[in-house]
């Protein structure tokens, strides 16, 4: 494309109608519904959005304004952040499984007039705050179930609202088009709220040609264009839902496709066949916690092979997708267990067409990245933020480290300062924090360069790599370095532990709580025949204490094996007895850790840690769905575990 065409394709809005007028009958979205995927081609969404604008004027949204958008991945909710763009206003996604506390915070914050939601649920929510947000006068939503008997005048069904917007075309042929020409490329395009680990949340306003840079660099960057699909499954809320399944399918001309639901999005997955692919380190864990409970299931013909093609997919498989020299007799294995494992365990997964799968949102283990490398599935870490458009670093093919997320991306400049922060400064960076200069002003500085808060370094080749969070990176009493995200990934590699949490700062031992993966426990105890009454009581079998230890000693063996956090082995462990929570604050809603949050509310048991006791009573409060609470007790056991000495490696 020539620089004069992109120049004129500058904003969300021109470049769906650039699409519609190029390519009018290709596919550009589709939904499953009923078990059936209807699809919208380009001219069909352009005519959608420009409905969907035209009402919203019609009820009196204007330049300015902020539209709340909350549900799963929806046609209509895509349609919506694009007719908001188009009238010159801002989406503003909010994560659906957010309860209406949480939304009121965004909603009152980011002054919302108008809200488009899913369905019945959402409305609820909406309606349970209502009063305590003033400035909210519209609610749309896309599915009428369960809403006919809702005859409050400010809900709109999205349909009607579209047909409201039709009727202001032909009576105002040119509207559309006028706003439109309207919006420039610095006009804020997206409010996206940070999740909110160390405080209140902050709406981030990036612009159109933020957004812009960061997905055209990552389509030219690895050849994504029109013919590629992918599955939008994760929060719009999320940067890396906006960039993948709005900014690079706007800029690339890809096709999106909406899950039936979160339930379905395996199968879903399977029938779509995505040619790239998104999820952050928690789903792919699950995967593969997913496909290890399989194999313990199947028979012992099926699992011997399985694991005799996975240690020789562990040897070489990574190397053979990176075009490096791999001996015969290995190349000749690894086709074998491409033709009996590998191929079927793509396709199983819904991999067999991905030519590039991207992870980030947090440090995925080394582990479980080879594993997916390993099997043929070209995997990469790309590192970025809220605040960068998740777009700072990028894997070239053929350059792939496990331990680094590549060099900077083109166009983005990346430095390390003195105390150890990752810099970061171009095109890609946020506009302002909303309402908020204060803390824009804390973020960038004088030079531009926006500090990312995490703590980093440049390997020999310039691939960057990240030990931490910078605030979380500590020292243990005898000044070893204390990375506790480092240590919680290589626990989460085993499909038993879902979650972990260290603690080390300025202690002499690194001890840590865990949280089980209840499926994968459950069924590990269930073909033992060990019974159990749910999440607690397992928990505290004795012989689950007995697989987590396994467990955690092999991480400890690992850490051993590496200099720079050889000191951070683990050496006491407890398994809670209750699942770390986004309703219970103790998760962001991206499944972030609230380490300060966490080391307050379970003070008595880090001190049992560390007190040598052998066992802790704790009684907890929780949040059910409905929005009531209770309390779950519990003596939980404290176990010691073995270390191991460092491994010094030769000079």
């Amino acid at each position: 494309m020539s620089e004069t065409k992109q120049s004129a394709l500058d904003t969300f809005p021109r470049l769906l109608l650039h699409h519609a007028q190029v390519r009018p009958d290709r596919p550009a979205i589709r939904e499953k519904d009923m078990g059936i995927w209807q699809t919208w081609t380009w001219s069909q969404v352009a005519d959608e959005v420009r409905a969907l604008a035209c009402g919203l004027a019609a009820l009196g949204f204007r330049r300015g304004d902020n539209l709340a958008i909350i549900g799963d991945n929806r046609p209509r909710l895509y349609w919506a952040m694009c007719a908001a763009q188009a009238l010159g206003g801002v989406p503003v996604p909010m994560y659906q499984d957010a309860v209406a506390q949480e939304m009121m915070f965004v909603l009152q914050d980011a002054g919302i007039k108008f809200a488009i939601v899913e369905d019945q649920e959402q409305v609820d929510k909406l309606l349970e705050i209502k009063d305590r947000c003033p400035e909210l006068a519209h609610i749309l939503y896309d599915d009428p179930r369960g809403l006919r008997h809702y005859t409050q005048p400010f809900l709109h069904a999205v349909d009607e609202v579209q047909e409201m917007g039709r009727s202001h075309h032909k009576n105002h042929l040119d509207f559309f088009d006028r706003e439109v020409a309207q919006g420039r490329p610095d006009d804020v395009a997206i409010m996206l709220y940070t999740s909110g680990t160390t405080g209140k949340p902050k709406g981030v306003c990036q612009t159109h040609a933020a957004f812009i840079t960061a997905a055209r660099g990552g389509c030219e960057f690895d050849k994504l264009g029109v013919g590629d699909e992918i599955l939008s499954y994760l929060p719009m809320a999320w940067v890396g839902d906006h960039l993948f399944s709005y900014a690079q399918a706007l800029v690339g001309g890809m096709t999106i496709n909406c899950p039936e639901s979160g339930d379905t999005v395996m199968t879903d997955m399977r029938e779509i066949g995505p040619t790239y692919y998104f999820a952050p380190p928690r789903v792919f864990e699950n995967l593969l916690t997913q496909v290890m409970i399989r194999m313990e299931d199947a028979g012992y013909i099926k699992r011997r092979m399985f694991h005799y093609f996975m240690e020789v997919a562990r040897r070489c498989g990574a190397e053979i997708l990176d075009g490096k020299p791999v001996g015969f007799i290995d190349r000749l294995l690894y086709a074998l267990g491409n033709l009996l494992v590998y191929g079927p365990l793509r396709n199983v997964l819904g991999m067999s067409r991905i030519r590039v799968a991207y992870t980030a949102g947090a440090a995925i283990g080394p582990d479980l990245f080879r594993f997916y490398r390993s099997i043929g599935i070209n995997l990469k870490q790309l590192y970025g933020s809220t605040e960068t458009c998740a777009a700072v670093c990028l894997q070239p093919d053929g350059q792939i480290k496990f331990d680094t997320v590549g060099p900077p991306a083109p166009g983005v400049e990346v430095k390390i300062a003195d105390n150890g922060e990752v810099l970061v400064r171009g095109a890609v960076l946020l506009k302002e924090y909303y309402k908020r200069p204060d803390a824009t002003a804390e973020v960038i500085d004088e030079q531009g360069y926006f500090h990312t808060g995490d703590a980093g370094f440049f390997d020999a080749d310039g691939h960057l790599k990240i030990i931490d969070r910078a605030k979380d990176v500590g020292k243990l009493a005898n000044g070893a370095m204390f990375a506790p995200n480092y240590i919680e990934n290589k626990l989460k590699f085993f499909p038993y532990i879902k979650e972990a949490v260290a603690f080390g700062n300025g202690r002499d031992r690194v001890c840590a709580m865990i949280n089980i993966d209840f499926e994968a426990v459950g069924n590990w105890a269930e073909r033992r025949g060990i019974p159990y009454a749910g999440y607690t009581d397992l928990a505290q079998k004795p012989e689950v204490y007995e697989l987590i230890q396994e467990c955690v000693e092999k991480a400890n063996a690992e850490l051993a094996r590496d200099p720079m956090v050889a000191d951070s082995q683990v050496h006491r462990f407890l398994i809670l007895h209750k699942e770390l929570d986004p309703d219970d604050d103790e998760l962001t809603r991206t499944r972030k850790v609230r380490r300060g949050f966490i080391a307050e509310k379970y003070a008595v048991l880090i001190d049992a840690l560390y007190a040598g006791k052998k066992s802790q009573f704790i009684e907890t409060q929780v949040k059910f769905e409905d929005g009531r609470t209770g309390k779950v007790a519990a003596d939980l056991q404290i176990r010691d575990v073995r270390t191991f000495p460092p491994v010094r490696k030769a000079a």
